[in-house]
Formats: C-alpha cells, structure tokens, sequence
C-alpha cells in the first residue's frame, strides 16, 4: 500500500475488508488508485464527495443458479454472474464469460475495469461484465444452446438496450450470443437487436466486431511506436493466446509489416522463425479447435512447439509483445526475459494479463507500455458501434466500421498520452489511461447526484 497517496490508503482498506479473497478485484481496484493521488491533489472534491469510494462499489451484482440437461439426461448446475458496475456514462455494457475460472471477485474486476475501459472510448457506455463458471469445451452444440437458453431465462429480466448490453468474452462467441439473444427475443416477445453485441450479420451484427479487439490493440501499440519514431514494419512480434483477440491481433501486425514469431495457448506456445502462418493457425483454431501444437505438425520444418512444463512464450526474444490470452499471464519474471532480450513496447489485448511487478520492470526499464483498459478497447468500441447501426436499423461496411474503429484508438492514444503530461508522468500510459478514464465516470457521477 506504500505506493498509494496517504489520502487514499483508507478507502483501499476499506475497499480490501468489504471484498475479502477477491484477488483480481483488489489488484484491479490499487491499480488504479495508485494513480489517482495526483487527481485529488488538484480536484479535492472527489474525495469530499466519497466518489472513489462510491466507484469502486458495484450498482449492481447478480448471482443465480443456472440448471441444465446434458446429452446423456443428467441434470447439471452451474452459477451465474452479472455485475452491473456503474452506469454514469449509459446503460451496462460488457461481455460475458464462460470458463471454471470465473468467480464474483473475477466478475468484478472485469466490470470495474470495463467501466474505465468504456469511458476511454468516449462513447455513452457504462461499465459491466458477467458469465459462469460453465465450461464450453467438449460440449455439444445442444448442450450450449440449453446452458445458454437456462441462463437467459433468469438474466432476461435484467437487462435491456437501455440499461445493460452483454457481449461475448473468453468461451462465448457468436453461437453462444445467438443462443441467448433467441431465448431474450422469445421470452420477451420483441426483437430488441441493441440488447446483445457480437451478434452474427444475418440478424444485426457489425462488420469489424470479430476483429475489434485485436485490430484495436495493434492500432494502439502502432500509435505508441510512432511517439519513438518506429512502426511496426520489420519487428518481431510476440502475442500470447491463440483465440479471436490473438488471432487478429496477428493479422494486422502482418498487414502493418511486422513479422509475428510465436503465439500459445494453455498447453504451450509454438515458435516459427518464418512468421506465423495465419491461414493454418484460423484453421486449427476457428474451424477444427485443436490445440496449439497441431500447428507444427502441419506446418513442419521451421516450427517448434514447447509445453506449458518446459516454459513460457516470454523467453522469445522480440521487440513487441503483445499478451492477449488472460489475466495475469506476464508476470515479473516472463517481464524480466523480455526486457532482456531487447522489447521496446508492449500491449495488452487481455484484460490486466501483466502483473503489478511486471508493469513496474517495465516502466522501470523505459518500455512503452500500453494498458489493457485502454489498449484492447476496440472490442466494446465497435460493440458500442454495433448498438448504433441496430438503433439506426443501418449496417455500415467493413471499411466503415474500421476507420472509425482506428479513429477511435488514436484518440484514446493521444487521450491518455495527453493526460500523463498534464499530470506530470509524461510517456506513463498506464496513469494516462487511469486519471482519463475515473475523471470522465467521477464528473458524470457527480452532475447526477447521490444515487
């Protein structure tokens, strides 16, 4: 707690008794506290209006029970979760997640980081997220559609396109949104297309929403190489995960000139001196969902696979590292390797997949680094997109969507670039993208009153 301001160190206590064994919660929350000592000094008036505290408590969280029957007619039962984080901006937007991981201190962290997130984009979207603990993997298409069809018919009451909009996550991708944007439609006798994002085009999806994310995350980290006078044509580019975010994080960093060498999942990380092959890695992915290691056998000679046991994908030298798997996957000793073997930049397509130590070696190192809230907005942004072209009744074109998809991350570049001058931390993104994003939520929680 050394490194938070004095004036704050009591509400983080607070914060740390009333949430007790939420792990991810409370590093996401001293996170950005640590920034906020220089916001009080010069605006008080958050502190005498309790409205750090007042942020850092969800409006809203919902637990329930989801009961569903698998193929072979056994009853199963998993948890629900739905926090609704704070809806000074718009109505609750955030994606779910479908994975044995998730908790309520993994919801949460995800919501508070998301309402930071949503405000960086400067679209009128609060912050929220949710998801269970149901794990997709080796499912049937009949078992997820009556595991979603289940959830729904509990979450439907809670949501709606004026106050929260779900999206997908880690475990839920189209098929899982159309599973649960039918049953919403069927329970509440409306085709309200808003109430759901990264819905497939044939009933109101955006063109671009698949790429979002790991378009966005590139344009992010394009914008920060360019401070240094650099791009990415030429560099070696590392990018942990293997699912949509890393996927199209790989492909823009190719169309920009940089040369992707190594990318994973939880079984290991694959390295291929001559570049990624992206065809073959969409088509083990997306289309046969086999684990990283297929990879080398069809790709031979060149390639090498390296298991989880025998080390991480960090030990690649590169000079851009790009982790877009999950949370907490760069830690302290993986940031230590990189800073090693010579990385200049690096950007986060997870969300808070760096760990406090390994953000402090890099900024201790003077390696540019882009935070997740801010980095990997491009996913909501284009949802928030998505919700305007469905309110519209339009559908704009990929070309469209994406200009105003990299619009956007240059703004929230310059936005937090611009903020750490203010403030004295010129070149800190990671205070940039804190004090930008509380400062937009603080102001609107304050013209809106107690509530």
């Amino acid at each position: 707690m050394n490194s938070i301001d004095e004036k704050l160190r009591p509400i983080l206590a607070e914060v740390h008794r009333r949430n007790a064994g939420e792990d991810e919660f409370l590093q996401a929350v001293h996170e950005v506290l640590e920034s906020l000592g220089r916001v009080v000094a010069k605006h008080p008036h958050y502190l005498e209006k309790a409205l750090i505290e007042r942020i850092c408590e969800p409006e809203r969280q919902i637990i329930f029970r989801i009961p569903w029957v698998d193929d072979k007619g056994q009853v199963q039962i998993n948890r629900g979760f739905r926090v609704q984080f704070n809806s000074a901006l718009g109505p609750y937007k955030g994606g779910m997640r479908f994975h044995p991981s998730v908790n309520v201190g993994i919801i949460k962290f995800l919501g508070f980081e998301q309402t930071f997130k949503n405000a960086l984009t400067g679209l009128p979207i609060g912050g929220g997220k949710g998801g269970s603990d149901f794990d997709p993997k080796g499912r049937s298409d009949g078992e997820i559609m009556r595991f979603c069809q289940s959830l729904m018919t509990e979450l439907h009451r809670h949501l709606g396109e004026q106050t929260d909009v779900p999206a997908g996550d880690i475990g839920v991708s189209g098929r899982e949104i159309g599973y649960m944007f039918g049953q919403y439609k069927r329970l509440n006798n409306r085709f309200e297309a808003g109430v759901l994002t990264g819905k497939a085009l044939a009933f109101g999806g955006s063109r671009a929403r698949t790429e979002a994310t790991g378009y966005g995350n590139t344009y992010f980290v394009r914008a920060m190489l360019q401070t240094m006078g650099t791009d990415f044509d030429g560099k070696k580019v590392v990018v942990s995960g293997s699912g949509n975010v890393a996927i199209y994080t790989i492909e823009k960093v190719q169309a920009f000139g940089g040369k992707v060498i190594a990318c994973s999942d939880s079984s290991g990380y694959v390295v291929d001196d001559s570049g990624i092959d992206l065809d073959l890695l969409k088509e083990i992915k997306e289309v046969r969902r086999e684990r990283i290691g297929e990879y080398v056998k069809r790709r031979g000679e060149g390639a090498h696979f390296i298991p989880t046991s025998k080390g991480e994908i960090w030990d690649v030298p590169c000079d851009v590292a790009m982790p877009s798997a999950t949370q907490n996957e760069l830690s302290g000793k993986g940031a230590a390797a990189l800073i090693r073997n010579g990385v200049i930049a690096v950007g986060e397509g997870a969300n808070m997949p760096s760990t406090p130590e390994a953000i402090k070696a890099f900024q201790e190192a003077g390696v540019k680094f882009a935070p997740g809230k801010a980095a990997n907005a491009g996913g909501v942004a284009t949802s928030a997109l998505e919700m305007q072209q469905n309110a519209s009744r339009d559908s704009w074109s990929f070309e469209q969507t994406e200009e105003r998809l990299a619009k956007i991350m240059r703004d929230i570049h310059d936005t937090c670039a611009t903020t750490a001058d203010e403030y004295g931390a010129p070149g800190d993104y990671v205070l940039g993208a804190n004090i930008a994003g509380f400062v937009r939520v603080a102001e609107a929680m304050d013209m809106q009153g107690v509530i």
